[in-house]
C-alpha cells in the first residue's frame, strides 16, 4: 500500500517538478537529472515518513540539487575562464537542430506562446530564492510551513520571498502586456 501512494505521489509532483528544474537550469536535461535524483533520495530516505511529509522533503532534496548544480556550474564558468576554455554551453547542440517528426508537443507550444514566453521570463529574472517560494507556493500549492522546511528557512523569510515574487512578477508582467 504504501508503495503505491508513493508511486502516486511521485508521479503526481514529476511534471511540475520538470518545470521547476528547467527554471532554475534552463536545461532540460539537466532538470531531468535533478528531479531524478531527488525522487531516488526520497524514495531512498524517507519512503517510511508520512505522506504528509513527502512533499516538503521532495522539494527540499529538489532545491538543495538545484542550489548544488548551480554552484557548481559557477565553479565549473569560473575554472575554465581561468584556463582560457569555452564554456561548454557556448558550443550549439546538433540534436537540438534536428526536426521534431511528431511535431510540437503542448508545453512546448504553451513556452513558445507569448504568454509563455514573457511567465518564463519573468520567473527567470527573478532571485533564486523568490523563485522557489513562488514555484513552491503557487505551483506546488505547498503552505507556508511546508515551504519553508522545503526551504530550509523560517516562514517569515517565505512570505517575504513570496510577496517580493508576486510584486516583481506584476509589474514585469504587467510591463510587458502593454
Amino acid at each position: 500500500m504504501r508503495r503505491d501512494e508513493l508511486d502516486r505521489f511521485l508521479a503526481g509532483v514529476e511534471c511540475r517538478a520538470l518545470r521547476i528544474a528547467e527554471l532554475a537550469t534552463h536545461d532540460r536535461d539537466e532538470a531531468l537529472d535533478l528531479v531524478q535524483d531527488a525522487m531516488l533520495a526520497l524514495v531512498r530516505r524517507y519512503s517510511d515518513r508520512a505522506p504528509a511529509e513527502w512533499a516538503p522533503l521532495f522539494h527540499r532534496i529538489l532545491q538543495n540539487g538545484i542550489r548544488d548544480w548551480m554552484r557548481r556550474r559557477t565553479f565549473r564558468a569560473r575554472l575554465r575562464a581561468w584556463l582560457g576554455r569555452p564554456s561548454e554551453e557556448d558550443a550549439p547542440d546538433p540534436i537540438e537542430a534536428l526536426a521534431d517528426p511528431d511535431g510540437v508537443d503542448p508545453a512546448m507550444h504553451f513556452e513558445r506562446s507569448d504568454s509563455g514566453r514573457h511567465l518564463e521570463a519573468a520567473l527567470h529574472a527573478l532571485p533564486l530564492r523568490q523563485q522557489q517560494a513562488f514555484l513552491l507556493r503557487a505551483w506546488e500549492g505547498l503552505d507556508v510551513a511546508e515551504t519553508a522546511r522545503a526551504m530550509r528557512c523560517s516562514q517569515g523569510s517565505v512570505k517575504t520571498h513570496y510577496s517580493r515574487a508576486i510584486q516583481a512578477l506584476r509589474t514585469r508582467l504587467g510591463d510587458e502586456s502593454r
